[in-house]
C-alpha cells in the first residue's frame, strides 16, 4: 500500500437535544463526537495493473495526463501562502457563518479532520485533495453541505468523518484511474482521459460525483464505520461500471451525476 493512504476515525451521531459527554470534547459537524483515535481503516487499496497492457494516447490526452500528474505531485505545504489561502477558503465555504480562529485550531474537528491541524491529513491526497474540496463546495454547495452536515437519509449512529473520507476519495480516484502511470494501464483510466481532454475540470467533477455516490452507497448499505472499506469498494465498482458505458460521452451523462445538487 502506498504510504499516502489515510487512517480513519469514526464519529458517533448524537441525537439532537442529547448532550455529548466526551473527555476530549471533540465535536464533528452534524452533532457528532469522535469515537477516538487509533481506528485504522485501509480505505482504498492499490489495484495492481498489468504493466504489459497500456493504451495509446492522443497528444492532447498526453498533455492532459501530464497536467493532472503535476497537480498530483504537489504536496500540501502549510508554509506556502497559496495553500494557506486555499485552506481558509475551504473553511469559509464550509462554515460561512463561523469565523476561523486559525489554520491550526480545534474548530477543524467540526469538519471531520482528525486533529486541529488539517495539514497532517492531507498526506493522503496532497494539495489536489484540497482543490477537490474547494471545487465541490463552490460548484455543488447544496450537496457539499448535505454531506458535511449529514443532512440526508437515515444516518448511522457511528458515521464516517467527512474530511478524512474526502481525502480518501481523492486517493482512490488517482489509483483507480492509474493517473501516476506514464500511460494508463486499464480501460477505465484510458476512458477517463477522453473526458479530461474535453474538460480540464473532469477530475474535480468526478470527485464530486464519487463523494455523493459514496454517501449514497453508505446509506443504501446501512453502513457504519466498520463498513467503510466495503462502501468504498462498492463505490469504485459502480463508478468503473458507469465510466465504461459505451454511450457516455461526458461525465454529466453518468447516472450518478444526477445525485448531485447545486
Amino acid at each position: 500500500m502506498d504510504d499516502r493512504s489515510a487512517s480513519f476515525v469514526a464519529v458517533r451521531r448524537i441525537p439532537q437535544g442529547e448532550t455529548c459527554h466526551s473527555n476530549s470534547a471533540e465535536v464533528v459537524a452534524g452533532s457528532a463526537a469522535w469515537l477516538g483515535r487509533g481506528l485504522s481503516c485501509v480505505c482504498v487499496q492499490r489495484r495492481d495493473s498489468d504493466a504489459s497492457n497500456t493504451f495509446d494516447l492522443t497528444l492532447a490526452q498526453e498533455e492532459c495526463l501530464q497536467r493532472i500528474q503535476r497537480r498530483i505531485d504537489v504536496p500540501y505545504d502549510s508554509s506556502i501562502i497559496e495553500h494557506q489561502d486555499a485552506l481558509r477558503a475551504l473553511w469559509n465555504a464550509s462554515f460561512p457563518e463561523e469565523e476561523l480562529h486559525g489554520l491550526i485550531s480545534e474548530q477543524w474537528k467540526e469538519m471531520g479532520w482528525q486533529g486541529k491541524d488539517p495539514s497532517t491529513d492531507f498526506r493522503g491526497g496532497g494539495f489536489i485533495s484540497l482543490e477537490n474540496f474547494l471545487f465541490f463546495a463552490r460548484n455543488f454547495p447544496k450537496s457539499f453541505q448535505d454531506l458535511l452536515r449529514k443532512q440526508e437519509g437515515d444516518r448511522s449512529v457511528w458515521e464516517y468523518p467527512f474530511a478524512v473520507a474526502g481525502v480518501n476519495i481523492t486517493y482512490m480516484l488517482i489509483q483507480m484511474l492509474d493517473l501516476e502511470a506514464v500511460k494508463p494501464r486499464n480501460l477505465v483510466g484510458a476512458t477517463f482521459l477522453k473526458f479530461l481532454a474535453e474538460n480540464e475540470s473532469a477530475f474535480d467533477l468526478l470527485y464530486c460525483i464519487t463523494f455523493k455516490l459514496m454517501d449514497h452507497q453508505w446509506l443504501s448499505m446501512r453502513a457504519s464505520y466498520m463498513d467503510f472499506n466495503a462502501v468504498m469498494k462498492a463505490t469504485r465498482r459502480q463508478l468503473e461500471k458507469e465510466l465504461l458505458v459505451e454511450d457516455i460521452t461526458r461525465l454529466e451523462d453518468l447516472p450518478s451525476y444526477k445525485l448531485l445538487s447545486r
